[in-house]
């Protein structure tokens, strides 16, 4: 695992190494190991290591190919890189190290982009190949790792974070206000935009060519299957997907350093555990974090997973004075970022790191398997999708009409919106329940200022996932959330706390012929009724302790309302309600102290929009002021 960056001058200017090792030196976390610097004629690529297959300095990229005409940077793990690294040898390639870097390498000559279908893993790599004046990139199917770049009249920057390019003095750090008002509704900011204008990230399962004029093109290279089979018994199916989990778990083992697992107390990372314990000759190390909030606390659970494996177990509390961390995971994530569940995850890899290097985790059960309970109650809204649309329209129009011109913090406010998910469709019904920021919350928090900056088509490229022949709303909720949420927040969180603290963490559960395989069974397979991962849990029976397997589902996010009303009230307050924040002309100040207001004093439980809007002062204070 590692971080990469690098430039390329489309004038001819030669790229100073100094500028190469200043982008290096704001990603060292992602790999404190070794360094790597190539700068050659117009281009100049970089790599900071963190050490887990063959860790000698000889393996650090820039690494090139035998006669020095392409070069290749990568950040990621290559599962199968030993079986590919066979059969390149037997078509006459030379390799000078035992890493998974120069298998791409050597793969890239042979089949040009076409090595992407070969490969199984995490990663986003950046090949120039000299020969044909052509930069490559690529990033992998779910979007574990990242990639950002900047592309200007006359050249390309690009890193593994946004603060890598942003070193480079000729790239602006400019707010992109439309960005900011989607982060506002995921929580996130979606690819391919980040919150900086020109600067984007590359979507997963895409590649990037960039030839010597700057001319860009991007290519999605995988999709997952849309095609359900009926040909199967659910017997079978467990089967066979235990032999793949099984199979995608021992890839994951192999590594050069120490190795351990992430334990939240759920069934995918238990089960995770379990298969791991199942092919190792020695005691796997589980780490597990919990709250003082018995609601919150899944440490009795992981601890029942972890005692039936002699596990070598570890755990921490998190507590409300540990947000102190807050500004430095603002600076970690480079972007605002609202899933509070980030501040465990980060403590949680934290502790981790203190013993091992490279940690297994439970990540993709959910967006697989139809783990989320949301699934089954957004379902129950669609009852009046048979309804004509006239009919519809006629019976609720009068309705939401009236409710829309309340203001847009009250009660009437949520009836409009119960009413909107009755009348809509998909997808404007996910986007409805999902948002941070409701729509009648932005007319009443945002600022006129505000409101003209993003006026224009926002172009939300994360509600754009199309409804499939043979599709329902289960299966277009799972492939959504593969697309958008998992890349987008979910690996984005995993991927940002673990490399802060040098951690790399791997996701059996989305090796992506798991992901393409759950992909093919029905759906009753995966949901039934209001019970989510129905053939997951017939696995986790014979693996995990019943009570671990029928527990109620629960996140990984702390008890953030009532930490916002206590330990971290006087934060909340100085960060959104001083003249530094009210000054700056996004949202309306009356707006936001009655937001403050009422949740402080347990009148309204607000606490998901208040997190997002501090995150994304505390970005502004780091980045822009």
């Amino acid at each position: 695992m590692c971080g990469i960056a690098g430039k390329v001058n489309f004038d001819g200017t030669g790229v100073d190494p100094a500028l190469v090792r200043r982008m290096l030196d704001t990603i060292v976390h992602r790999g404190p190991d070794d360094q790597g610097i190539h700068c050659a004629s117009n281009v100049g690529l970089g790599e900071r290591r963190l050490s887990v297959i063959d860790l000698s300095h000889q393996a650090v990229p820039p690494l090139a190919n035998e006669d020095g005409t392409i070069w290749i940077v990568f950040n990621g793990e290559i599962y199968n890189f030993a079986e590919l690294r066979e059969t390149l040898i037997d078509k006459g390639h030379a390799f000078r190290t035992r890493s998974d870097t120069e298998v791409i390498l050597h793969l890239y000559e042979e089949c040009d982009t076409a090595c992407l279908q070969h490969l199984r893993g995490m990663f986003a790599f950046v090949v120039w190949d000299q020969r044909r004046k052509l930069i490559f990139a690529a990033r992998d199917r779910m979007g574990k790792k990242p990639l950002y770049y900047h592309h200007a009249g006359s050249s390309l920057t690009f890193g593994s974070e946004i603060k890598a390019i942003t070193a480079d003095p000729a790239v602006r750090r400019t707010p992109n206000y439309r960005a900011i008002d989607a982060y506002l509704t995921h929580q996130y900011v979606p690819s391919p935009d980040t919150a900086f204008e020109g600067i984007d990230k590359l979507p997963p399962a895409h590649y990037l060519l960039c030839d010597a004029d700057g001319n860009i093109q991007l290519c999605r290279y995988w999709s997952s299957p849309t095609e359900r089979r009926d040909d199967i018994s659910i017997e079978e199916a467990e089967h066979e997907l235990e032999a793949l989990l099984r199979e995608s778990v021992r890839l994951r083992m192999v590594a050069d350093v120490p190795l351990g697992a992430l334990l939240s107390g759920g069934i995918d990372s238990g089960t995770t555990v379990a298969l791991m314990a199942q092919q190792s000759s020695r005691p796997i190390r589980t780490f597990s974090i919990g709250f003082e909030e018995a609601d919150y606390n899944e440490l009795p659970y992981a601890r029942q997973v972890a005692e039936r494996y002699a596990t070598e177990h570890h755990e921490f509390i998190v507590k409300p004075e540990l947000a102190d961390v807050l500004p430095l995971l603002v600076r970690h994530y480079n972007e605002p970022f609202a899933d509070s569940s980030a501040l465990p995850t980060y403590y949680l890899s934290k502790l981790t790191r203190q013993h091992v290097t490279v940690a297994l985790s439970g990540d993709g059960g959910d967006e697989n398997f139809g783990g989320y309970q949301r699934y089954a109650e957004l379902a129950r809204y669609g009852v009046l999708d048979r309804v004509p649309g006239r009919i519809d329209a006629v019976a609720w129009w009068p309705l939401e009409g009236a409710l829309r011109r309340a203001s847009g913090l009250g009660t009437l406010a949520r009836v409009e919106r119960a009413a909107h998910l009755l009348r809509t469709q998909w997808p404007e019904r996910y986007r409805t329940y999902m948002a941070i920021l409701k729509d009648q919350e932005k007319r009443a928090l945002y600022a006129p200022e505000f409101i003209a900056l993003v006026a224009e088509e926002s172009n939300d490229d994360a509600w754009s996932e199309p409804w499939l022949a043979g599709d329902n709303a289960y299966e277009w909720m799972m492939r959504h959330d593969r697309g958008h949420y998992l890349p987008d927040c979910l690996m984005v969180k995993t991927d940002v706390a673990s490399m802060a603290n040098s951690l790399e963490v791997r996701c059996p559960l989305l090796d992506h012929l798991v992901v393409e395989y759950a992909a093919t069974l029905p759906t009753d397979f995966k949901i039934h009724g209001t019970k989510g991962k129905v053939i997951l849990r017939r696995i986790a029976r014979r693996l995990l302790p019943q009570s671990v397997v029928d527990k109620k589902k629960s996140g990984f996010a702390p008890p953030l309302a009532h930490w916002l009303r206590t330990g971290l009230a006087e934060m909340l307050r100085a960060t959104l309600l001083d003249q530094r924040a009210l000054r700056r002309g996004m949202f309306r100040p009356q707006a936001i102290k009655a937001l403050v207001g009422e949740h402080v004093t347990g009148k309204r439980d607000w606490s998901n929009r208040l997190w997002a809007l501090m995150m994304l002062e505390l970005w502004f204070r780091e980045f822009i002021d």
